[in-house]
């Protein structure tokens, strides 16, 4: 049975409030549910209910899930290549930090250089290129999901900082110390425990 094209109107209406974002996915996927619909109003199935199952068979998680699948196979290779430098980057500069904090607390020689160096390839190195992984790998990311990686991103970058100085006797230690405090205090955890509420009734 052939769809009218009011009823086209309504799969692509279907698909396009599931917020795709690539155009030729989004044209892909009408026609192909417009086949199965077709296959099931031969059926003897209402449009409704067929327009459901289809997207159901389709995509129990939800249509946005494809374009999900869709960009991470299309940039697979990437992606693999970005994760290995990001891992071996944040081990390397998590190690170099911590082996720095330590060397300062016995007063040994070179702290300052591994914690300076640790931290630096920390917040310049691994932090932007997990907080691309972080957009980039899921593109149906609430906002308020996103202020709180924002917010601990940064709280975590004032923390660093704060110990380096701490480490080094430099003024400001403190100040640092508590701006890092409050921006973990006021903005992360609102957010994290919202996100949590969220998930928890939903």
């Amino acid at each position: 049975m052939k769809l009218t094209k009011e009823q086209v109107l309504m799969v692509r209406s279907r698909v396009e409030s599931s917020g795709i974002t690539i155009p030729a996915l989004r044209d892909d996927l009408v026609d192909h549910l417009c086949c199965v619909i077709e296959v099931k109003l031969d059926r003897k199935r209402s449009f409704d209910n067929a327009l459901h199952e289809a997207v159901g068979e389709l995509a129990p998680e939800g249509l946005h899930e494809i374009e999900f699948e869709t960009v991470f196979l299309l940039n697979s290779n990437k992606i693999i290549v970005m994760k290995k430098l990001m891992y071996t980057i944040g081990a390397l500069s998590s190690m170099a930090f911590v082996t720095g904090w330590i060397f300062g607390i016995l007063h040994l020689p070179a702290a300052f250089e591994l914690s300076a160096y640790g931290f630096l390839g920390f917040a310049l190195g691994y932090m932007p290129l997990y907080a691309i992984d972080y957009y980039k790998t899921d593109i149906q990311r609430a906002l308020s999901e996103k202020w709180r990686f924002g917010f601990g991103i940064l709280s975590a970058a004032l923390m660093g900082a704060a110990t380096i100085f701490k480490i080094n006797h430099w003024p400001g230690a403190s100040l640092l110390l508590v701006s890092a405090t409050a921006v973990f205090t006021l903005g992360y955890l609102p957010f994290l425990f919202f996100g949590m509420y969220r998930k928890s009734v939903s």
